[in-house]
C-alpha cells in the first residue's frame, strides 16, 4: 500500500489509538506490505501539519510500536516513510513551532510562499544525521525498513532540481553535486539499518509544489 497522509497524531506527533486500526485494516490480507504515511524525521523537519507523525522522540516509538505489532499480527509487513519538507512548510504550522523555512536555495515555491533560508553546510550534515537517527528510531519501533521521501517537491527533491537549488557549493550546480543530499542520506541510512531495509521514493515527472526538472543536467 503507497503511502496516504491522514493526519490522525497527537500534538506531540505520537500515533493516536486509530491509525493502529487504520493500518490494521489495511493488513488483513497476509503477506501485504504497507508504507506509512509521511514522518517527521526530527522536530526541524516538521512546519507543515501539525497532526502529522514523527519518529523522534520515545513517545513517538512507543506510539509507532503499537501499529507496527498489529500489522505483523496480521502476518503483513511495513516500512515506514521519513520526511522534511523544507520549503514546502505552512508558515502558520512554522511560527507555532519556532522553526525557519529552509530548503537549498532562497527560490520560494511561487510568489504566493515565503522566501526559505538556504541551509548552512553544517544543517545540511545535521540533517542527514536526522534522517539515520529516525531510521533507527523506525526500527526501534518494529518497522521492517523505511523509505526515504526523496519525491513531490519536498526537502530533499529542492536539492535534486535545478529549478530549485542554485547553490554553487558541493551540494549544488551539477546533477552529481545535486543529487548529493540525496545519496549522502540514503548511505547514512544504510549503513544505520542496513541496505536492505532501506528504500528510496522519487517523482521525476511530477509537478507539485514547486517540483519540476525542466533539464537533466
Amino acid at each position: 500500500m503507497a503511502p496516504m497522509t491522514r493526519l490522525r497524531a497527537d500534538e506531540n506527533h505520537a500515533p493516536l489509538d486509530m491509525m493502529r486500526e487504520y493500518y490494521a485494516q489495511r493488513a488483513s490480507i497476509s503477506g501485504t506490505l504497507l508504507i506509512t504515511e509521511a514522518t517527521f524525521v526530527s522536530a526541524k523537519s516538521r512546519g507543515r501539519d501539525e497532526n502529522a507523525p514523527g519518529i523522534f522522540t520515545q513517545q513517538q516509538v512507543e506510539a509507532w510500536r503499537h501499529v507496527t505489532d498489529e500489522v505483523h499480527s496480521k502476518g503483513s509487513f511495513i516500512f515506514m516513510q521519513l520526511w522534511h519538507v523544507g520549503r514546502a512548510a505552512r508558515q502558520h504550522a512554522l511560527d507555532k513551532a519556532g522553526l525557519e523555512m529552509v530548503s537549498s536555495s532562497d527560490i520560494p515555491i511561487s510568489k504566493e510562499y515565503p522566501t526559505p533560508r538556504p541551509m548552512t553546510t553544517e544543517e545540511i550534515w545535521e540533517c542527514i544525521a536526522s534522517f539515520a537517527s529516525a531510521a533507527r528510531n523506525g526500527i526501534d519501533a518494529g518497522f521492517d525498513g523505511v523509505e526515504i521521501h526523496a519525491a513531490n517537491g519536498y526537502l530533499i527533491d529542492q536539492f535534486t532540481q535545478d529549478t530549485c537549488n542554485r547553490r554553487t557549493d558541493e551540494w549544488g550546480g551539477s546533477i552529481e553535486n545535486r543529487s548529493r543530499f540525496c545519496l549522502e542520506i540514503a548511505k547514512a541510512v544504510s549503513q544505520e539499518i542496513g541496505p536492505d531495509r532501506t528504500a528510496i521514493r522519487l517523482s521525476p515527472f511530477i509537478e507539485a509544489s514547486g517540483a519540476r526538472v525542466p533539464t537533466s543536467r
